[in-house]
């Protein structure tokens, strides 16, 4: 593995360890691919995956998208309030952009 992706993998678990999802406020997992950007609504205490969704690109509007989408697909569960977990990923470009159009959807981060 080259240096830049063991740092991010070590960046991820730190942040990991601090956070976690629940029922109440469950766990908003980001991962970006070469190709794709994938997003996950998990429940750490049950250990399910409540909401999934994947979009092709890693752009900017492809991340503004999928943040909507995701954002739809929280709301009709009925959850309001999520902890974002941004994977190791730098809080800029892409990443900012689909926290940000979750928030845009109404829901809390």
């Amino acid at each position: 593995m080259n240096k830049k992706r063991i740092l991010r993998i070590r960046r991820k678990f730190r942040i990991r360890s601090k956070i976690t999802g629940t029922q109440q406020r469950p766990r908003l997992a980001i991962y970006r691919s070469n190709k794709a950007m994938y997003a996950q609504v998990v429940d750490d205490a049950k250990g399910i995956t409540l909401v999934s969704a994947r979009i092709a690109g890693i752009n900017k509007t492809a991340a503004q998208s999928l943040g909507k989408e995701i954002a739809q697909k929280v709301a009709k569960k009925g959850i309001t309030t999520l902890v974002f977990d941004r994977g190791g990923y730098r809080y800029h470009g892409s990443v900012a952009a689909f926290a940000d159009a979750v928030r845009e959807g109404g829901i809390i981060i």
